[in-house]
C-alpha cells in the first residue's frame, strides 16, 4: 500500500485537506500519515483513523524512518510559520522553519524515491504587484521574509526536481477563511492574525475590538484588498493536485483563489450583516510588509484541474467562519 505524508496536517488548512483525502474515492485507499509538531496545530483536528506522528520535518532521521517504514509515495507539505509581521521581526525563524526545513524534507524525499510533492506556498511571493490580477507568470518580488522564505522553498523544489524523479505542484494560496460546513473543523489559531477570524472573535466577545491596519492604500475605500478562498475549496485543490500528478500532469505552479477581491471594510460590513452585530474597528497604521491589493488570476488551475469552486461567496465564507467561532464557545 502506498502512503501520503502530510506535514503540518494538524493545522488549519492541513487538517481540512487530511479529511478530504480520507473521504476521496481516489485517495482514501492510501495510508495517510500526519507529521506535526503541534506547536500551532491541534491533535483533535485530525480524524481518529489517521496515523499521527508528533515531530518536526527538520528531523532528518525521523523523516527518513517515516518515508521508509510507510512506503510514502506522495508528500503534501504544509508545515511552516506564516505570520507576516512576525517574519519581519524574526526573519531567522522563517528562513529556518520554512526554507531550510523544506530543503531537508526534499532531500529525504529524493533519497526515499518519493514521486509526488505538493507544496503549500503563498501569494506573498508576488509582493506589491502593479497588475490588477496576479497570474503565475507575474514576477515574484516578495516584500517580507515570509514571502521570501516561501519563494526560496519554491526554488529548492524546482531545482531538485530537475535532478530527480520528483514531480511537484506548488499551490500559491491567497487569503484562506471559513470552516467545514458541518462545523467539525475550523480555524483554531491561538494568536489569530487573519481578518475574518479576528472579526468573528470580536462578534463573539472574545475581543473588545479590532484594528484596521492601513486606511490610506490606493483602493476604493483606503483599506487593503484581498482575494478570499474558502478552506474547503482549498482543501479540494490539494486532492485534485495529487490526482493531477497521478494522471501524469507536469510539474507546475498554480494560484489558489477566486479571482476577485474585497477590502477590509467590505469584509467587516459583510460580517456585520450576517451577524447583525456592529463590530468595533479602530483605524490604525499600515503593518510592515503588507501589500495594498492581492487578487489572483485562477484560469490556469481551473483548466488544469477541471476545478469548479463550491464556496465562491463572501457571505458564505464569513458566515461559516462565524458559525465555527460561535460553535467553539460551547464545544
Amino acid at each position: 500500500m502506498k502512503s501520503i505524508l502530510v506535514t503540518g496536517g494538524a493545522g488549519y488548512i492541513g487538517s481540512h485537506t487530511v479529511r478530504q483525502l480520507s473521504e476521496s474515492p481516489l485517495h482514501s485507499q492510501n495510508n495517510i500519515i500526519v507529521l506535526d509538531t503541534l506547536e500551532t496545530g491541534f491533535r483533535e483536528s485530525i480524524p481518529k483513523n489517521i496515523t499521527f506522528i508528533q515531530g518536526n520535518v527538520g528531523d532528518q532521521e525521523l523523516v527518513h524512518s517515516i518515508l521508509e517504514k510507510h512506503n510514502v509515495n506522495s508528500i503534501i507539505h504544509f508545515a511552516a510559520s506564516l505570520v507576516v509581521p512576525e517574519s519581519v521581526a524574526n526573519p531567522s525563524k522563517y528562513y529556518r522553519n520554512n526554507s531550510f526545513n523544506t530543503l531537508n524534507l526534499l532531500e529525504c524525499a529524493v533519497k526515499q524515491n518519493v514521486k509526488h510533492f505538493i507544496f503549500s506556498s503563498t501569494a506573498s511571493v508576488y509582493g506589491n504587484s502593479d497588475q490588477a490580477t496576479i497570474g503565475e507568470s507575474t514576477p515574484a518580488q516578495p516584500i517580507n521574509p515570509y514571502g521570501f522564505s516561501k519563494m526560496i522553498s519554491e526554488q529548492f523544489i524546482k531545482d531538485i526536481s530537475k535532478i530527480s524523479a520528483l514531480q511537484y505542484v506548488i499551490l500559491r494560496y491567497f487569503n484562506v477563511a471559513g470552516a467545514a460546513s458541518d462545523l467539525s473543523n475550523g480555524q483554531k489559531s491561538k494568536n489569530a492574525s487573519h481578518l475574518i477570524k479576528i472579526a468573528c472573535e470580536v462578534i463573539c466577545k472574545k475581543r473588545e475590538s479590532m484594528t484596521i491596519f492601513g486606511t490610506d492604500y490606493p483602493t476604493k475605500d483606503g483599506t487593503g484588498t484581498r482575494d478570499y478562498i474558502h478552506v474547503e475549496d482549498l482543501a479540494d485543490l490539494h486532492v485534485l493536485a495529487l490526482s493531477y500528478l497521478d494522471q501524469g500532469g507536469l510539474s507546475d505552479t498554480f494560484n489558489c483563489g477566486y479571482g476577485h477581491g474585497f477590502t477590509v471594510r467590505e469584509v467587516i460590513h459583510t460580517l456585520e450583516k450576517v451577524s447583525q452585530t456592529k463590530i468595533l474597528a479602530h483605524d490604525g497604521a499600515r503593518r510592515a510588509g503588507d501589500p495594498a491589493v492581492v487578487i489572483s488570476d485562477v484560469q490556469k488551475i481551473k483548466h488544469a484541474f477541471h476545478w469548479k469552486p463550491r464556496h465562491d461567496n463572501i457571505d458564505e465564507i464569513c458566515k461559516s467562519a462565524l458559525l465555527w467561532e460561535q460553535h467553539s464557545l460551547t464545544s
